[in-house]
């Protein structure tokens, strides 16, 4: 059983600190990343972008070997104090086996990302017990993540208070839900990069675990895929809990909605299942600390995570 005694919580960012803003996955544009920059700035943090941190090689940030390059060099350097990934896309499992772990292990620093960022905090949490961060990446879209996003991933970053996040009535997944309280080392993020673990070294062990899932544009059949596949392997037994996220954009003209698949699959676990969470790629997204203890109380509709800086 995993328990928080077992996680690193790297030293809270704080106004003049240098943080690297690195792709470890796929491409994205100056012009968001300057929004993002801006954000960070007036929060007293230095932003400096990773040397290829807007390198392209079709749907990747670069090569591998540029990718795995920033990652090490921000882990490596004691002026960097966190690090920040642009946004998800796909190609961090391409490079999590060549991250320096006995450097992350030295100096312990905050990650935060999200989407295919999970496969990348996965393998921190397997290489070094590592709590990130799950919030928005520095490609800053404030049509998506409005103040309220903003104030929650400074919260997240640069203070040590707990994160409560209640569930909200007009999220998709809000009636997604198995009545009672769970407590347990919060885990998980995109669900298709919880599936795509399987069978590696970075799939945790949920066994006391609090799950978050989250995803986007993944039709219901491939959700109850991905679910049914987790089922199967076992992954699932002994979970304490699951935090359901946002589900956006995951209709396909079926009579059977994403959230009558997170119910069916979810619903006969014996654990408590809440719903409606503001996690994920959806409006509003709000930010949490992953890898740290939570508690998810369906009474009072409130997912509640210790911070994951101290």
């Amino acid at each position: 059983m995993i328990t928080e005694d077992a996680a690193i919580r790297p030293p809270v960012l704080r106004p003049g600190d240098t943080v690297l803003l690195v792709s470890p996955s796929g491409p994205t544009s100056p012009e968001r990343v300057a929004r993002g920059m801006e954000l960070l700035t007036g929060w007293g943090l230095r932003p400096v972008p990773a040397p290829n941190a807007y390198a392209r090689r079709g749907y990747l940030a670069g090569t591998d070997e540029q990718r795995a390059a920033d990652l090490n060099a921000a882990f490596a350097d004691p002026q960097v104090r966190g690090v920040i990934c642009t946004r998800g896309g796909y190609g961090a499992q391409r490079v999590v086996d060549a991250i320096d772990m006995a450097a992350v292990r030295r100096d312990p620093k905050v990650v935060a990302g999200f989407s295919d960022i999970t496969a990348l905090q996965f393998a921190l949490w397997r290489g070094a017990r590592l709590a990130s961060v799950h919030g928005p990446g520095a490609a800053w879209r404030d049509e998506r993540t409005p103040l309220s996003s903003a104030e929650s991933l400074h919260r997240a970053l640069m203070t040590t208070e707990p994160v409560t996040v209640p569930a909200v009535a007009d999220e998709d997944t809000f009636g997604v839900r198995v009545p009672g309280r769970a407590t347990g080392t919060l885990l998980g993020g995109n669900l298709c990069m919880i599936a795509a673990s399987i069978g590696t070294p970075d799939l945790p062990d949920l066994t006391g675990a609090v799950l978050l899932i989250e995803d986007v544009q993944e039709p219901p059949y491939k959700v109850d895929r991905m679910l049914t596949q987790l089922r199967r392997t076992g992954a699932f037994d002994g979970l304490a809990g699951v935090a359901v996220g946002q589900f956006t954009d995951c209709g396909d003209g079926w009579d059977t909605t994403v959230a009558d698949v997170l119910t069916e699959r979810l619903g006969d676990l014996g654990v408590p299942v809440l719903g409606g969470l503001p996690i994920g790629h959806g409006a509003g997204q709000l930010t949490v600390p992953i890898g740290t203890e939570a508690t998810l109380n369906t009474e009072t509709q409130t997912l509640t995570i210790q911070p994951a800086v101290t």
